[in-house]
This record gives structure tokens, sequence and C-alpha cells, in this order.
């Protein structure tokens, strides 16, 4: 199992952060050991002091592909989730000033937590799709699909032509704005629509 994943996807999360507007989508990886599942909390690292939570949709791969064809790409995930995508900041910026691979701020240990999953036939039209997440009870990120730079089956074939997806694998689907540093003892809870597929704490 691997996690790709998109950024720089939202028009508004580009700008907050001062970064240029892609023209393809912007692709990167985690290991299996970023994966957090069933709630568990997440250990801040010593090794930063500005972790930030990037809320996205999780699309799970449900068969093997290479080089796929846009209008088929809906074939090849059958399940929606939402996870977090964890960046260490201040570690990226260094990485970035140097000129100089950022795996490090990304793909660390625990770095992304997924949450429940959703079956495709629960969602009525893909590119209209909300979610958020609350940290302590308050919404810190909303997004909809509908703001998407790129599509579930523009990224997805877009990655194929890259990396033989496989049955099992996650794709990181990109992150709107609001993205901020999280604190020990914060709560994090993600929804998709208004359902609560994720909800763990820092420590």
């Amino acid at each position: 199992m691997k996690i790709i994943a998109i950024g720089r996807n939202y028009a508004e999360h580009i700008q907050e952060l001062n970064n240029e507007r892609p023209s393809s989508p912007v692709v990167f990886l985690k290991p299996d050991t970023a994966l957090l599942k069933n709630n568990q909390p997440f250990y801040h690292p010593d090794f930063s002091e500005n972790i930030h939570h990037e809320v996205e949709l999780v699309l799970k791969v449900c068969k093997e592909g290479k080089y796929i064809q846009k209008e088929f790409a809906h074939r090849y995930f059958d399940q929606i989730g939402i996870g977090i995508d964890f960046t260490a900041r201040d570690l990226q910026q260094q990485c970035k000033e140097k000129g100089m691979p950022w795996e490090i701020a990304k793909a660390f240990n625990g770095s992304a937590p997924v949450g429940k999953f959703l079956p495709l036939d629960e969602f009525e039209n893909l590119k209209n799709i909300n979610f958020h997440l609350q940290v302590n009870g308050k919404v810190r990120q909303k997004g909809n699909t509908n703001m998407m730079l790129f599509d579930f089956e523009t990224i997805l074939a877009y990655v194929s032509r890259f990396f033989t997806l496989k049955k099992g694998d996650l794709i990181f689907t990109g992150t709107p704005a609001g993205v901020a540093k999280v604190n020990l003892g914060d709560r994090l809870e993600a929804f998709v629509e208004n359902r609560k597929l994720l909800d763990f704490e820092i420590k």
C-alpha cells in the first residue's frame, strides 16, 4: 500500500501560502508508516515546532491500473474518506530554501491520519462534496470538491502515468484554505457532509 498526495489543488490555499498555481497536479508520496488509523492519537514529534493540519478527501483505489484514461478513472476507486496531511511547515521551508526535497516535512511517522471510508454510491455528485475540519469544536477548514483545480478523475489519470495503482492505495486529493498549527491537547474532528469520519487528539 502506498499513499499518493496532491498539493496545491485549492486556489485559496495556494494564496494563503503564497505558492504558484500549478498547471498540472503537484504529486508527492508518503510511506505506509505515515498512516495513522482507528482514531489513534498523533504524537507531536520533537523535530518540528510548526506542524500544520491539512484536511483532505481521500480516495481508496479498488483495482490495479496504469496509464488510465480520464474517462475510465472512476472505475478505479470505490470509496471516499477523509484524512489529515500533517506538514512540518518549518522543515518544509528550510528544505525549500536550500532547493532540497521536503519529504521529511510531509512523510514522517503518523503524518497521514485517515478516518472511515464511505462507498461511492452514497454520493450523488462527486463534484459537489462538502467536507470540513473542526479543531477543539470550532470549524477551521471547509471545502467542497467543486473548488478543486483538478478533479478526482484528472488526479487519478495523471498519477497513474507515473505510478502503477494497486488495490488499497490511498490518494489524498488536496486541502482547502485554513491550514494552521496544531498544539498538544488539540482535538481534531473531520467530516464529510455531516458525517464525522475522523476524531483524534494531539499528544
